[in-house]
């Protein structure tokens, strides 16, 4: 079948970016892909379309396995219409997305398109809708994964937003809702595509990219990573592996990262790398809200999801993106039987105006009410400070942990000593004064 000529592949290799066709290659195991309408084509007229007919619309669509087990995935054409979504092509997305459901296995999308195909006018719109209605539907059901491999804008935003996994490259992916013309033309600020939307500025100030890689290699393979943690659909427990770790070993190491005045700050990473099977975990969205860490690793070959407050940022309170993050991570390890430890060393919430007026009291009730929801197995240490309602929200045994466990350094209290002292005592010290 005639293709996309060799100097749109030129011009896509020379930005630095694969094909559609080689992403598959990499996301799915060797020989395993079964596309589904190639032959389909557009069916507009007018502004030339009638003339530019391409097989497969710029979308290719199918189903492979990824370490054998089966998993549904669309990837944008750039090299036709610039991935370009119109009719026949959101057409050929919403089938793919109706048989990941049906069939209950993953759905993972690999974005490179610019948007909606304006030539085609409100066709291309709805197209989007019946996207975005189906990752709702999907939701919880089964897996969603996003990888971003070019500048998606607009409506090809809206669906990566809607999934529980969004993979960016550096200097390769970018989402906004408006492009920097149209900022510049409406506000006067002059941005790049970068500055407005790269891969750091979701990984690290929006918090809409959970994994930014340097390139599109290290991406899919993470993503391979990624699906190997978790089930097909919520009907199912996630895969479990071989036990390579004995899960009764001793870690006299762990002695030594806690310290026990609890002012000293000390890195939760190194805590959770010498629980975990061979210190072995994926972070998400490790550069956002750093303040708090969630991730996914394995217990006895078992996967499970790891919250834990950060001393080192922040002395790990919880704040407004602390709380939305954690509530997210806990209602997909929920959704997906994924059972959850939490590792508490929290002072409280942060106090101030901004957070505050910016919406604490919501944000943090987000956090309660995904820990009070979730019914997967949950375990909860608290390694030194547990305060106050932070304390209460970070899966306490009154909010329905299965299991607490408190180390020889643990402070539980309403507030720590010298606040406490403060209240209590506040006549008796203003009388001394």
């Amino acid at each position: 079948l005639a293709g996309p000529s060799e100097k749109a592949t030129a011009a896509q290799h020379a930005k630095g970016k694969l094909t559609a066709r080689e992403r598959i290659e990499l996301l799915l195991d060797a020989g395993s892909f079964n596309e589904v309408e190639q032959l389909r084509r557009h069916r507009a007229q007018g502004f030339g379309l009638e003339a530019k007919k391409p097989y497969t619309d710029g979308v290719i669509t199918g189903w492979g396995t990824v370490e054998g087990r089966t998993v549904f995935v669309y990837a944008h054409d750039f090299r036709i219409f610039g991935g370009a979504l119109g009719e026949a092509h959101a057409t050929k997305i919403h089938k793919i997305m109706d048989m990941a459901i049906a069939a209950g296995a993953p759905l993972v999308s690999l974005n490179d398109g610019a948007g909606a195909r304006i030539q085609e006018g409100v066709s291309a719109l709805a197209g989007y809708g019946g996207i975005f209605q189906r990752n709702t539907k999907a939701s919880g059901v089964i897996p969603q994964i996003s990888v971003m491999l070019g500048p998606c804008a607009g409506g090809a935003a809206y669906s990566p937003a809607l999934t529980d996994f969004v993979f960016m490259v550096r200097e390769t992916s970018q989402m906004f809702i408006t492009g920097p013309d149209v900022v510049k033309a409406v506000t006067g600020e002059e941005i790049t595509q970068n500055g407005l939307g790269g891969a750091d500025v979701h990984a690290e100030t929006s918090g809409v990219c959970h994994f930014a890689y340097d390139d599109e290699e290290t991406c899919i393979a993470e993503v391979r990573y990624l699906l190997a943690m978790l089930p097909q659909n919520n009907r199912e427990n996630p895969p479990q592996t071989a036990a390579t770790d004995a899960p009764d070993r001793r870690s006299d190491v762990l002695l030594d990262l806690v310290p026990a005045d609890g002012n000293r700050p000390y890195d939760m990473t190194k805590v959770i790398e010498e629980i975990v099977d061979d210190g072995d975990y994926l972070e998400v969205h490790e550069r956002w809200a750093r303040n708090i860490i969630c991730a996914l690793g394995r217990l006895d070959g078992q996967a499970v999801g790891i919250v834990a407050n950060q001393p080192q940022v922040l002395a790990g309170v919880l704040d407004i993106e602390a709380s939305e993050k954690a509530a997210r991570f806990v209602q997909m390890c929920d959704a997906f039987n994924i059972p959850i430890l939490t590792f508490l060393d929290v002072p409280g919430f942060l106090p101030g105006v901004d957070q505050e007026h910016g919406g604490i009291i919501r944000h943090g009730a987000k956090l309660l009410y995904a820990y009070c929801n979730a019914t997967v197995p949950r375990i909860s240490l608290i390694l030194r400070k547990a305060y106050g309602g932070a304390y209460i929200v970070m899966d306490s045994q009154s909010i329905g942990a299965d299991l607490t466990y408190a180390w020889p350094t643990n402070e539980i209290a309403v507030m720590g000593a010298e606040g406490a002292a403060n209240v209590i005592f506040r006549r008796q010290i203003a009388d001394a004064d």
